[in-house]
């Protein structure tokens, strides 16, 4: 990933779930949790009508997979109306040592989320039966237009309190999901050419975008993708992304960078950095990107060290100094 020090790898916080809580005795110290849990959850609520309202007012053009059909069509479960939907986990497969990919089934099994390309959704858990709520935001990893369920790409973190508790779901929990705002809208062919820079569990929204724009036969975007990892292990879409080179030659291909290779490895070694983009023909200079838009999802030290740090004061980022304009660059 970013900076050539191993913390721009490190894991940060991610999302969680909801389980209905047990029947409990009720008392005046009882009530008071209670007040204070309700306040809570009325907070995280208000957050995510605030962002379905800016989810439901973007004013960016409909993707492929919604363009000229009804809301019906286009799929109600996420879009309307505004509210956490309680859905069932159906199964789980793990991808490596400390990843899993949970299947949820929809409330239509007949309907697809209705989300979009960089669409998100918000969890909310009450991990161990606490009454905190823990909301975090996940990208869906399967293909948007599918009917009946929603794939999330979960890795689990040392204490993380939401990836514990999505970990040790079992089939037929339930969990509660509400659809959060885009930060960035996709417009097919606006672009020749898009760079997705990702550093360990950030693939996932480059993962959606990717799928979307090569399974889009009117999208001609070509794609470039750089994803870095802390060990070999940690690759677990490698396979499906070599697969995706060999059906879209000349238009997608995927790069890794690996901290901790395994002896023998065929990866580049270290970060995610200045030199390697420049290996990779990625300084913007160059004559096939001079139509680019680089998408960058990763640890907070990585984005830091690539896009620069916020305010007049921040200093510039690698990104930047390859020659890129802020206007270019966009942070997941």
């Amino acid at each position: 990933m970013p900076r050539p020090t191993a913390s721009l790898l490190r894991p940060f916080t991610e999302p969680s779930r909801f389980r209905s809580l047990p029947c409990r005795q009720f008392t005046p110290r009882r009530a008071q949790a209670m007040t204070s849990q309700v306040a809570v959850a009325a907070a995280v609520a208000g957050i995510g009508a605030l962002a379905y309202l800016k989810f439901t007012s973007a004013t960016a053009p409909p993707d492929a997979h919604s363009e000229g059909k009804s809301p019906v069509a286009r799929g109600a479960n996420f879009t309307t109306p505004f509210g956490f939907r309680t859905l069932k986990l159906h199964s789980t497969e793990q991808l490596n040592h400390n990843t899993k990919r949970l299947r949820f089934e929809l409330p239509d099994p007949t309907q697809p989320s209705g989300l979009t390309l960089t669409s998100a959704l918000l969890s909310l858990s009450f991990p161990n039966g606490g009454w905190i709520p823990v909301p975090r935001p996940y990208t869906p990893t399967n293909k948007l237009g599918k009917s009946g369920f929603v794939d999330l790409t979960v890795k689990l973190y040392p204490g993380g309190k939401a990836s514990t508790h999505l970990h040790s779901l079992k089939a037929g929990d339930t969990c509660k999901f509400a659809p959060l705002p885009k930060q960035f809208a996709w417009t097919p062919n606006q672009h020749e050419h898009v760079a997705l820079i990702a550093g360990g569990a950030g693939i996932t929204p480059m993962y959606q975008l990717l799928h979307g724009i090569l399974d889009n036969p009117s999208d001609h975007t070509r794609i470039t993708l750089v994803w870095g990892v802390n060990t070999d292990d940690d690759l677990f879409f490698h396979n499906e992304f070599t697969a995706l080179e060999k059906k879209f030659p000349g238009r997608f291909k995927a790069e890794y960078v690996v901290s901790q290779p395994t002896g023998g490895s065929s990866y580049r070694k270290g970060y995610v950095n200045k030199a390697i983009l420049e290996e990779l023909g990625l300084r913007a200079s160059e004559t096939h990107n001079q139509d680019i838009k680089v998408l960058v999802c990763g640890p907070p030290a990585m984005e830091k060290a690539l896009k620069g740090g916020k305010g007049p004061f921040g200093g510039s980022g690698i990104l930047s100094e390859l020659g890129y304009a802020k206007s270019q660059i966009v942070g997941f």
